[in-house]
């Protein structure tokens, strides 16, 4: 998130307030300090971490979604570590606090189409920049990029964005 901060911001101006880019790269560099030095006995107990240091650091929507997708996939590695049944906890928890579905430009869209492509072992950083651009062409029906209406027509999606930075690096991670 560091080193895309001020692409995040650039595209948050036209439709947000300008400040997606800061919120996420101090989130993250948050994130990496409350982990460093840690002992966790569990990966539950790291997501948990990560939850409440996102809901904790990150402003506007994206410190709540972000932080309740980690903490309903914490209470998922209870029971499993499949990254698809964590990634599936996770959607559903954005969907509920968010109240949106797939094809409102929001962060549902790239969950859920990263879910899909885990579940048919077709996740790729190409993927994800597909469903980035393709948000663009979608009408804001939630979140700030709705209150312009059509206007929101040609600009990527935040959430999107961000989401598919942080799944790249789960991919590289996995791979």
């Amino acid at each position: 998130m560091q080193e895309n901060k001020a692409y995040l911001s650039e595209l948050d101006g036209p439709i947000g307030d300008g400040d997606h880019g800061a919120n996420m790269a101090r989130g993250m560099s948050e994130t990496m300090k409350a982990l460093e030095g840690s002992n966790f006995e569990s990966v539950s107990e790291i997501l948990k971490k990560v939850a409440m240091t996102l809901m904790s650091k990150v402003g506007g929507a994206s410190g709540p979604l972000y932080g309740s997708a980690f903490l309903a996939m914490s209470k998922a590695a209870t029971e499993t570590l499949d990254t698809s049944e964590l990634i599936y906890a996770g959607l559903e928890a954005i969907q509920k606090r968010g109240k949106a579905q797939v094809g409102e430009k929001t962060m549902v869209d790239i969950w859920s189409a990263f879910l899909k492509d885990l579940q048919t072992d077709s996740a790729s950083k190409e993927n994800l920049e597909k469903v980035v651009k393709a948000s663009a062409g979608l009408l804001a029906t939630k979140g700030r990029a709705s209150y312009l209406g059509e206007r929101s027509i040609g600009h990527i999606d935040l959430g999107t964005q961000s989401s598919a930075y942080l799944f790249e690096t789960l991919l590289e991670v996995v791979a």
